[in-house]
C-alpha cells in the first residue's frame, strides 16, 4: 500500500511539473514579439522565433528611396562583421513613409543587391503603422505590451534589437546609424551573453 501511495504521489508531483513547465514554456514563447510568420522577399513563409532562435536580432524597416537608405551600408557592415558570432540582421521594407519604397520585391532585391551588396535577411513589403499593420510591428509599437518601448515607427530605418530569447532589450530612432557607438555596444553585449 506504501509503495503504491509513493508510486501515486511519484507520478502525480511529476505531472504537475511537466505542466507548470510546459505552461511556462509556451508563456515564454508567446511573450515574444518574434513569435510571428512573414514572407520573406522571395515570398516563402518564415516562422521569425523559429529561424532566429538563440540569435540576436536587429529588425530594421527600409526603404530604397529615403535619405537614410545609404544605412543599408552600415547594416550589411554589422553583419559582414557579427554574423558568425550569432547576429542577425533583418530588414522590412515599408513604403508608408513617403512613398519611398514604392518597388517590386525583385526591384527590392535588385536594388540592395547592387547597390549596397546586402547579403542579410530581407521580408516582403507590410505596413508597419496603423490598421493595416502587419502583426509584428503593431505587437511591437502596442504601448500597452511594451510602455517602455513601444510606439509608432517615426520613419524608415527605425531599429529594434532582441536578445537571444527574442525579447526586445532596445529601439533606436531612424537617424540612429547602425554603427553608432549605442548600437554597436547594444548588440555587443546582447552577444556576449
Amino acid at each position: 500500500m506504501r509503495i503504491a501511495v509513493g508510486v501515486f504521489s511519484f507520478v502525480f508531483a511529476g505531472a504537475f511539473v511537466m505542466n507548470y513547465l510546459a505552461s511556462a514554456a509556451s508563456v515564454e514563447k508567446s511573450s515574444t514579439p518574434l513569435n510571428e510568420t512573414m514572407k520573406t522577399l522571395e515570398g516563402q513563409d518564415v516562422n521569425l522565433a523559429d529561424k532566429y532562435r538563440g540569435k540576436v536580432v536587429l529588425l530594421v524597416n527600409v526603404a530604397s528611396k529615403c535619405g537614410n537608405t545609404p544605412q543599408y551600408k552600415p547594416l550589411e557592415g554589422l553583419h559582414e562583421k557579427y554574423a558568425g558570432q550569432g547576429l542577425a540582421i533583418v530588414g522590412v521594407p515599408c513604403n508608408q513613409f513617403g512613398g519611398q519604397e514604392p518597388g517590386t520585391a525583385a526591384d527590392i532585391t535588385e536594388f540592395c543587391t547592387k547597390n549596397y551588396g546586402v547579403k542579410f535577411d530581407m521580408l516582403s513589403k507590410v505596413d508597419v503603422n496603423g490598421d493595416d499593420a502587419c502583426p509584428l510591428y503593431k505587437d511591437l509599437t502596442s504601448k500597452e505590451t511594451d510602455p517602455k518601448l513601444g510606439g509608432k515607427i517615426t520613419w524608415n530605418f527605425e531599429k529594434f534589437l532582441f536578445n537571444r530569447d527574442g525579447q526586445l532589450v532596445a529601439r533606436f530612432t531612424p537617424k540612429t546609424q547602425p554603427d553608432s557607438l549605442e548600437v554597436v555596444t547594444a548588440i555587443e553585449t546582447e552577444l556576449a551573453k
